[in-house]
């Protein structure tokens, strides 16, 4: 990147990643109340889990739609969309009369959070020189992990102030709020990042390479030879061979992820530590995850992306298949704190790899419709990973379900193995 591209990225932080940490702020507020809220209005155990996961499920549901609107309309109106329809979801949750507006209320927050990622996404991955793109967008992953890290603070705070779990959806409003007049009304980072820094080159990529780089904004829809945008399922189609196997592996990355905030604490109960202990060896964890986040990002432009995801996958693969071995051993608390910690250094080193390994396949001329197929994969493993613990769990043991959850870290560390040389190119930073 030259040092114009990265004076300009940095300038342009506040609009860059201010909007996405706003969302996550508010989102992290907001989601701890969601299962209370559900209780409040009658439900049970179980369907306060259901309408908790409709976020997950309304995410899911969202990428591909919102690959299809980034590609017609632009990043910059589809966040603006986004930020006005979760506005909605979140009136919805504060005011909800009955379950099932709860669980619209939810999953339609999920699907705009889908739609706000992705935007986001697509934004980095056709503006960002691919020298300094690791680290951009460990910066993005970092802005949001700081929002979810930052937000359930706030929301508790809230709570204790006014005693109403309506003040947490209200403050995510304001946030909303805030994001929304920041992305519309704000000078726009894609049309000044056009004027100002040296284009993404077009190489190298036979979905790219037929695009000349006219200073338009890229995100809102390059046409193809035939004049009609890709279309998602046809861009689905046309890149299943990348799909279907460094996006699988990218999906048990997600899974692997997604199964640590499942195991830690039902670890910690099952050795009977209190709640307070287990909160400290989960928030030490997620301190280290991060404070590693931006080191993510350098190490993958400096070394390539192996050199991240490899050691991250490693670590959290190993830590689970140690701590299933250590439950009915003497100092089994101590190897829970110590594995933790050590799960939290992979988890940290993975910051940005999902969204950096989805810029560099995808085509450069229109990203969003192939972003869209390859976070529904990555989500996708995230919400299956807590339904296949659970399961496991049922019909055997936590140990053997520990494990499971670390053999997939493994298998996903030989599927990075094999198929990131294939389909990612290591190309010099001064090309990017």
């Amino acid at each position: 990147m030259t040092d114009s591209a990265r004076g300009v990225l940095l300038r342009f932080a506040p609009m860059i990643y201010g909007p996405t940490v706003l969302f996550a702020l508010g989102e992290g507020a907001v989601i701890p109340l969601i299962p209370v809220v559900a209780a409040q209005l009658g439900a049970d155990i179980a369907m306060a889990g259901l309408i908790a996961s409709m976020l997950v499920i309304g995410q899911l549901c969202g990428n591909i739609p919102a690959g299809w609107l980034v590609a017609r309309l632009g990043e910059r109106l589809t966040m603006g969309i986004a930020g006005v329809l979760a506005l909605a979801g979140v009136a919805g949750l504060a005011l909800s009369p009955a379950l099932w507006v709860l669980a619209l209320s939810v999953f339609v927050i999920g699907m705009c959070a889908a739609a706000f990622g992705l935007a986001r996404h697509a934004f980095m991955t056709t503006r960002v020189p691919l020298g300094f793109r690791a680290r951009a967008l460990a910066l993005l992953g970092g802005s949001f992990r700081l929002g979810m890290f930052v937000g359930p603070f706030v929301g508790a705070v809230l709570l204790g102030l006014t005693g109403a779990e309506a003040s947490a959806s209200w403050f995510f409003a304001v946030c909303l709020v805030a994001c929304v007049l920041l992305v519309l009304l704000g000078p726009d980072p894609e049309t000044r990042l056009d004027e100002e820094t040296v284009p993404v080159r077009r190489g190298g990529d036979d979905a790219g390479s037929a695009h000349a780089d006219t200073g338009e904004a890229v995100t809102g829809g390059i046409h193809l030879h035939d004049g009609k945008p890709a279309g998602v399922f046809r861009t689905m189609v046309r890149h299943r061979r990348v799909l279907s196997r460094l996006g699988l592996a990218a999906a048990s990355l997600s899974a692997v992820r997604a199964a640590r905030q499942v195991v830690m604490p039902l670890w910690g109960v099952s050795l009977g530590l209190d709640a307070q202990t287990i909160s400290l060896v989960i928030g030490i964890s997620g301190a280290i995850d991060f404070a590693l986040f931006y080191s993510s990002g350098q190490v993958m432009d400096r070394f390539g992306r192996l050199w991240a995801v490899l050691p991250s996958m490693l670590l959290m693969g190993c830590g689970f298949l140690a701590l299933a071995f250590t439950h009915d051993l003497e100092q089994s608390a101590m190897w829970f704190a110590m594995l933790a910690a050590v799960i939290g250094v992979g988890n940290g080193l993975s910051s940005g790899i999902l969204l950096t390994l989805g810029a560099d396949v995808a085509p450069k001329g229109d990203p969003a419709p192939f972003l869209g197929s390859w976070r529904t994969l990555t989500d996708a493993g995230g919400a299956v990973a807590p339904v296949l613990f659970s399961g496991i769990a049922a019909i055997s043991t936590l140990g053997v379900a520990t494990a499971a959850m670390g053999v997939i870290g493994l298998a996903g560390a030989l599927g990075f193995l094999r198929w990131v040389p294939r389909f990612v190119q290591r190309r010099p930073p001064g090309e990017g």
